[in-house]
């Protein structure tokens, strides 16, 4: 992460040699498959609790009618994020697939992360400009 002084300039020095990751993914479901995704994201949720090292915070949150929902992710970098999308292996299929999703990506991911995230619009980057 950057640091920045309290006039917005960088001060060009790293904060860290750490760059902790914030992913945000929505989802909308399919007609008839947020049960299948429920029991698909339960399983996720039992290996990020027993497998990976580097998972801060993995969240679900439904909205009233439960016909879409975000996922909150952090990682502590992104080595931790690599090894979160080996440990989910098919299910980083099998998920998606029960609707229609988008994501973010907030931070400063390796060149080997940047390099692996999807063509396909499904993840926006945003790196830091500003922060405390």
């Amino acid at each position: 992460m950057v640091s920045y002084n309290d006039t917005g300039d960088r001060n060009g020095s790293e904060v860290g040699a750490v760059s902790e990751l914030v992913g945000i993914a929505r989802f909308k479901f399919h007609e008839g498959n947020v049960d299948e995704f429920k029991r698909l994201s339960a399983q996720a949720l039992e290996i990020v609790r027993t497998k990976d090292t580097g998972t801060l915070q993995y969240d679900i949150y439904f909205n009233d009618d439960q016909s879409e929902c975000i996922v909150i992710e952090r990682y502590r970098d992104s080595e931790a994020l690599i090894e979160h999308a080996e440990h989910l292996g098919d299910l980083m299929e099998a998920i998606p697939a029960k609707g229609s999703v988008t994501g973010e990506l907030l931070g400063e991911p390796s060149p080997e992360l940047r390099a692996n995230l999807p063509d396909n619009g499904v993840v926006a980057l945003f790196t830091p400009s500003q922060s405390m």
